[in-house]
């Protein structure tokens, strides 16, 4: 079994920062700082976050040029280089790399890009499992020697954060991501399942290196219905759990509150305890940049609106409050304003309101309780059409 690179797994692992040169040169910068020597001759994995069709200025998807130096540092050190994704429920990988721009720069290069969920699965025993005792891996996983996680920084509205640890997630095959979502509560643990599932899944699948991409992040609502968040920072090390730690405290929070690294450290699986972590450059604490929480929208944003949501993922959550963030405002001109709109998500529910909004086909049980739009995830068109008989607004701009 490889080594890996220097400084993985060390009681003293190293983080490098850089921010304000752009995407490609901050991911050359820090990258310059490791030793990819032992990627000589090996088989090289980038996984990046990839997994929704969207542009990197969103803060939603990997930035192409972060991939591109990646791939030519690797290459530089000898490395056999691909990019693979298995991206959310109803997104094609090769869709979402051309949307990203990733498709572009891997094409240049000559660099092969895999979609992680075509070949069967290769299913791993979890033997410290609390949530879950095993995982069905991308078998295009164990091909390689080293795996590098690539993800954006997120905050998250399940997990508080999404980094290169969460971003592993990506290497689960097709829908048995969702299943992580749909875990009961674990008797004596207070934590969500989902966040014990994550920690469970880093015993054994956690990458070699992370490069974290803060170049534009998401705060508030992530992984994809907040606000974009420029940065212009890249930061990398060999151990994913230290990489995370100093990425969380760029973001205005501490890996301590996340539970899945939390979690994840009191097991051993990585430090995540700042004083124990070289960081670079000295000065890196000036790179601070809090990013809004995730916010309590119902209240919030949608005070008629009820989202009533048990054991739904992030993909027709974000779903969900994408659709309320672009019509909200006139959704009530189709419902009686004096009326509370309650939305179901989710495969928990054993009982719902009747006249309720059944959104997903998690809620296909209550279909005949009132409005049911199916899908995994459905799109906000069809929520929209469901709702007023149109796929758009008159005069809204359709995006193509």
């Amino acid at each position: 079994m490889d080594d890996g690179f220097s400084g993985f797994n060390s009681s003293n692992p190293s983080v490098f920062v850089s921010q304000g040169n752009g995407p490609y040169k901050n991911t050359l910068g820090v990258l310059s700082k490791i030793d990819l020597r032992p990627a000589k001759n090996k088989r090289v994995l980038l996984k990046p976050n990839a997994g929704r069709i969207d542009r990197p200025e969103s803060g939603i998807v990997t930035n192409p040029q972060v991939v591109a130096a990646a791939i030519d540092s690797f290459r530089e050190a000898g490395a056999d280089v691909a990019v693979g994704e298995s991206p959310i429920t109803g997104v094609k990988a090769f869709d979402a790399f051309e949307a990203c721009g990733i498709a572009e720069v891997c094409r240049k290069r000559n660099c092969r890009m895999i979609d992680l969920d075509i070949r069967p699965p290769v299913e791993r025993e979890i033997p410290e499992g609390k949530a879950i005792r095993k995982i069905k891996v991308c078998a295009d996983f164990f091909d390689f020697d080293f795996i590098v996680s690539i993800p954006v920084m997120k905050m998250h509205m399940h997990t508080g954060v999404t980094l290169s640890i969460k971003n592993m997630k990506g290497c689960l095959w097709r829908r048995s991501k969702v299943e992580l979502h749909m875990l009961d509560d674990i008797p004596g643990i207070d934590d969500k399942p989902l966040n014990v599932a994550i920690a469970d899944m880093a015993s054994i699948l956690h990458p070699d290196l992370a490069i974290i991409d803060g170049t534009v992040g998401m705060e508030g609502l992530g992984p994809s219905a907040g606000e974009p968040k420029k940065l212009d920072c890249v930061l990398a090390g060999t151990d994913g759990f230290a990489a995370d730690a100093v990425a969380c405290r760029i973001m205005g929070t501490s890996a301590e509150k996340i539970p899945h690294l939390r979690i994840a450290a009191e097991r051993n699986y990585g430090s995540i305890d700042l004083s124990t972590i070289t960081i670079s450059p000295g000065n890196w604490e000036t790179f601070i940049s809090p990013f809004a929480d995730t916010p309590d929208i119902v209240s919030v944003k949608y005070p008629n609106i009820e989202i009533h949501d048990r054991n739904s993922c992030s993909a027709c959550q974000s779903t969900v409050l994408l659709f309320l963030k672009r019509y909200g405002n006139i959704i009530f001109d189709y419902f009686s304003p004096n009326d509370v709109l309650n939305i179901v998500i989710g495969k928990g529910h054993e009982n719902v309101s009747e006249k309720c909004l059944c959104i997903g086909n998690c809620t296909r049980a209550h279909k005949e309780k009132g409005l049911f739009v199916p899908g995994c995830p459905p799109v906000g068109s069809a929520i929209l059409k469901k709702i007023t008989g149109m796929t758009h607004l008159p005069g809204e701009i359709i995006n193509t």
